[in-house]
C-alpha cells in the first residue's frame, strides 16, 4: 500500500481525466491521497474531492498565490478550519511555506501569511504541509518559535544540516520524482543517507515529473507528449528510493506509509 502525501488532484491538468487518473492510481497501489489547496478559491474543491474519492486533504494559502490573497482569506481559512475541524479527512494545514527561487515575489508578504498559517496550525492542533524552496532556514525560524504540531517538508530539497533541523521539530521529508533524476545528485544523497523514518512519497502530480515523464519545452511544442505526472506513478519513484537504498520495495511502502501516519496522524 502507498501513500501519495501531496498530489494537486484538483489542477485542470486533470480534468479531462480525473477519475481514470484515481482509477490508475488506485491499480498501482496507491490507496490513499493528500490533496493540499492552494488558495480560497479551491478549499472547497479539495474537501469535495477527497470526500468523492476517499482521499484526505488539507487546505492553505500556497506562497505563490499570495500576491493575489487578501487579508481576509487569512480569516476565511480560519472560519473554514472550525468549521470543518471534526471533519476526518482533514488532515493539516497546506500548502504554506516560502518561495525565494521565483523572481519577483514579495518576501515580506508570504512571510506574513506564512505565520498567519502556522498559528492557525497552533489554534487547530494540525500539522503542516511546508512549501520550502530555497527558504529552509527562514522557514525553520518561524517553526522554532511557533512549533506547530510537526508535518511535511515538501519536495525538500535543501542541506544535511537543514533536513535534520526539520526531523528535530518532528517533521518529515517529501520526496518524488526529481529524486529519480541521475544529476539530483543531493536529493539522491539525502534519499540515501537520511534514516529511512524520515521519509515519505509524494508525487506532487500534476508537476515535479519523474524522469521517464520529463520533457522539455522543445518536445512539448513539438507535440512530443506532455509532462504532467500523476499519482499512479509513486510506485515507480518509490523504486529509485529502493534502489538506492538497497531494500525491497514492499520495505519502503512499509516505511514511508508508516512515516506518512505520524506526519499526518489524520491518515490513521
Amino acid at each position: 500500500m502507498w501513500i501519495d502525501t501531496h498530489c494537486h488532484l484538483d489542477a485542470s491538468e486533470f480534468d479531462h481525466d480525473r477519475d481514470a487518473v484515481v482509477a490508475r492510481a488506485r491499480a498501482a497501489g496507491v490507496t490513499q491521497i493528500v490533496v493540499p489547496a492552494v488558495a480560497r478559491s479551491n478549499f472547497e474543491t479539495v474537501r469535495q474531492l477527497a470526500a468523492a474519492h476517499g482521499f484526505r486533504y488539507a487546505l492553505g494559502i500556497h506562497p505563490l498565490c499570495v500576491a493575489d490573497a487578501i487579508e481576509d482569506d487569512l480569516q476565511h481559512l480560519g472560519n473554514v478550519l472550525a468549521a470543518h475541524r471534526d471533519d476526518p479527512r482533514l488532515v493539516g494545514i497546506g500548502e504554506i511555506g516560502l518561495d525565494h527561487f521565483v523572481p519577483g515575489l514579495d518576501r515580506a508578504r508570504q512571510e506574513v501569511f506564512y505565520v498567519a498559517q502556522l498559528k492557525l496550525a497552533r489554534r487547530f492542533d494540525l500539522p503542516v504541509i511546508v512549501h520550502v524552496r530555497r527558504s529552509a532556514d527562514t522557514l525553520l525560524k518561524h517553526l522554532r518559535v511557533l512549533k506547530p504540531r510537526g508535518g511535511i517538508a515538501h519536495a525538500f530539497n535543501g542541506s544535511a544540516q537543514q533536513a535534520q533541523a526539520f526531523l528535530d521539530l518532528g517533521f518529515k521529508l517529501g520526496f518524488g520524482g526529481a529524486m529519480t533524476f541521475d544529476r539530483a545528485l543531493q536529493i539522491r544523497r539525502l534519499a540515501t543517507d537520511l534514516p529511512l523514518e524520515a521519509i515519505v512519497m509524494e508525487t506532487d502530480a500534476p508537476d515535479i515529473p519523474p524522469h521517464w515523464l520529463y520533457r522539455t519545452r522543445e518536445e512539448r511544442q513539438a507535440g512530443l507528449g506532455s509532462s504532467r505526472n500523476e499519482p499512479g506513478e509513486l510506485p515507480r519513484i518509490a523504486q529509485t528510493l529502493a534502489e538506492l537504498r538497497g531494500l525491497p520495495i514492499a520495505e519502503i511502502a512499509r516505511a514511508t506509509s508508516a512515516n506518512a501516519r505520524v506526519a499526518l496522524p489524520g491518515l490513521a
